[in-house]
């Protein structure tokens, strides 16, 4: 029986936050209106959407977390928080009239590469579809990591993750548990406090905080940048300019950042007068090896004295009583995990089947790589929006987003070159030469040396998630697509023989 046709698109793309929005943007600006947004939720936000706990905010500047095409005049502070940002999103999408291509609850089940026909077959939740090309952009800060805490089912009072925050759950006068230290505990920590009986913070490690530079952005300012749009542009150059001189420390020359190192300490002893809670709080790691967290309120919530701070992690809850590992425990009302997400293990990797009939997660079992971020072998016409060690340690992930749809642009002209029904698939020797090239530029990094533990790192301790280099450097390595770093795939011509036809190139 032959298989049953659908609707049938150039281009679909998985996921509306910056990834999908951009990418849309982009592939209108190059001619491509047969395009569909696959979205799970019921609007448009990505990881923006999704957020919305108490004092959720951004960590880099807005006039640099946004898009170079869609700069925004009327930002009200220097770093804006999490509904500015989703406003901003949704601007985007109906200032770009992308709102006819987004379909909205339709969650991607599976993806499967369809070698006869050159295309892939995309079930969702709203039906199936095929494409020629698939971009994942997902984002790694989309499926919230919960840890397999042994008890937590017995637990009788509310628990819910960061990313999922319960507004229908009342925290005032609670005894609540926030477990993590990362960039949303710092930000719900202080929020909370005033309002709870109790907080305690189960603490593993602790991060490095930098003060925050925020403040309003005068009416004056916000007039100039209306009236002279080139100022703007000015603004964030000296933004990105800053950041791109900085990264210098973080990826050659690590041992430099003592300085910084004392100007957070400096931060931390203004606020904590206790020794014995300054001597928690203190990192034994170099600075950079964590991402840097912005905050002027973190500690003096600390110092507060409804306020514990638990130096170790969360070991086990019996009932409602929580155990950390060095045994100190802690009776609650309420959970929240901040523990961050699936970074190195993107669930979406499961659902996408490649031409050998395995799954992007099975191809990665060893370890996430991709040619320039971007391209995984074995999965032809399939790109990801920030993909394998596209991550930023000190800088907005707009910038390397930016870069990676110059890719994308560049990676559907050449199939228009190339004619006919065709598709690119990355050579394993292209897709081992640039991970081995990454992978030598990362070991004298921070990331790598600085004595740290983090979330970049995968289980088997590889950092598959930063970039070790500035963004100019990756927006040079994705300014063009290389065809000799792939194959070339073309459909047989009689579609149905089951066999697919290989044709390699030469080098460009």
């Amino acid at each position: 029986m032959p298989e049953q046709e659908h609707e049938h698109v150039r281009v679909a793309v998985i996921g509306s936050g910056f990834g999908g929005l951009g990418a849309a943007v982009r592939l209108r600006r190059e001619g491509v209106t047969d395009f569909v947004v696959l979205e799970r939720a019921d609007a448009v936000g990505g990881t923006w959407r999704d957020n919305s706990y108490p004092g959720c905010a951004c960590d880099v500047p807005s006039h640099l977390y946004s898009f170079s095409f869609a700069p925004n005049p009327d930002w009200p502070r220097t770093f804006s928080g999490q509904e500015r940002i989703r406003e901003y999103l949704e601007h985007v999408a109906d200032t770009f009239r992308l709102r006819p291509h987004i379909r909205l609850n339709s969650e991607v089940t599976r993806a499967r590469w369809d070698g006869e026909r050159l295309r892939w077959v995309i079930d969702t939740a709203s039906g199936t579809l095929t494409a020629d090309v698939l971009v994942s952009a997902t984002g790694p800060l989309s499926d919230p990591k919960v840890p397999d805490m042994p008890g937590l089912d017995t637990f009788p009072g509310k628990v819910f993750h960061s990313a999922r925050w319960d507004h229908g759950y009342d925290l005032r006068g609670k005894r609540v548990a926030m477990i993590g230290t990362g960039a949303s505990a710092i930000q719900i920590v202080p929020a909370v406090q005033k309002e709870v009986g109790h907080l305690t913070l189960f603490q593993r490690t602790p991060p490095w905080v930098m003060p925050r530079a925020d403040r309003a952005i005068t009416r004056a300012e916000r007039w100039l940048h209306r009236q002279l749009p080139v100022t703007t542009q000015a603004r964030r150059a000296v933004l990105w300019g800053i950041r791109e001189l900085q990264v210098q420390a973080f990826t050659k020359r690590p041992d430099e950042l003592g300085l910084v190192e004392r100007l957070a300490k400096r931060n931390m002893y203004r606020a904590i007068k206790d020794p014995a809670l300054r001597a928690k709080l203190t990192p034994t790691y170099r600075i950079g090896c964590k991402r840097i967290l912005l905050s002027n309120t973190y500690y003096p919530a600390l110092a507060q004295p409804n306020v514990d701070v638990v130096a170790s992690g969360l070991s086990e809850v019996r009932g409602s009583t929580l155990v950390a590992a060095d045994g100190t425990e802690a009776e609650v009302d309420a959970i929240v995990f901040g523990t961050g997400f699936h970074v190195t293990d993107m669930p979406i990797a499961e659902r996408v089947i490649g031409a050998d009939g395995i799954s992007l997660a099975e191809s990665w079992k060893g370890g996430m790589a991709a040619l320039r971020g971007a391209t995984a072998a074995g999965f032809p016409n399939f790109m990801t929006i920030i993909g394998p060690n596209t991550g930023l340690g000190n800088s907005s992930m707009i910038l390397m987003i930016e870069a990676q749809l110059n890719y994308l642009a560049d990676y559907l002209r050449q199939l228009r070159v190339l004619g006919g029904r065709v598709a690119l698939t990355p050579r394993e020797t292209a897709v081992t030469g640039w991970n081995n090239r990454v992978q030598d530029r990362m070991r004298r990094t921070v990331w790598n040396t600085g004595g740290c533990t983090s979330w970049y790192l995968d289980e088997n301790g590889v950092n598959t998630t930063v970039w070790p280099g500035t963004t100019t450097e990756f927006r040079q390595a994705t300014r063009h697509v290389d065809v000799g770093e792939y194959e070339v795939l073309r459909a047989p011509a009689h579609a149905g023989t089951g066999t697919e036809k290989k044709a390699e190139v030469s080098a460009a």
